[in-house]
């Protein structure tokens, strides 16, 4: 089981592409980075400015399949960081690659382009 505590940014990003699901999110994000170090390919390491992160948002528990959390276990442990800190880390890496690959969030019709005369 992975405790996941999660800032305003996150939580903010998170329902832009999952709506209320924010679990639902953090377990694609949490899956993703599992892959990704399962296929060797080492993800950015956590910044030390998550471990002074004001009150979590979001407080929640997620249960995922036994390899990825060994994974994420091992790799919170070489970071020398915690499980919780390491989650938060992921959902952000996952969101700023959504971001990358041009991902739209669902809700981004409904907001007003800033440089669009009206």
């Amino acid at each position: 089981m992975v405790n996941v505590e999660l800032g305003k940014l996150a939580c903010q990003g998170l329902e832009g592409h999952f709506g209320t699901d924010i679990a639902g999110g953090t377990r694609k994000a949490l899956l993703h980075y599992a892959y990704k170090l399962k296929a060797g390919r080492r993800p950015i390491a956590a910044p030390r400015f998550l471990r002074a992160e004001p009150s979590p948002w979001a407080r929640f528990d997620l249960t995922l399949d036994r390899d990825s959390e060994a994974l994420l276990a091992q790799e919170a442990g070489r970071q020398r960081t915690t499980m919780t800190r390491l989650a938060a880390h992921a959902v952000l890496v996952y969101l700023a690659e959504l971001e990358f690959l041009g991902v739209v969030p669902r809700g981004s019709a409904s907001i007003a382009d800033p440089e669009r005369d009206f």
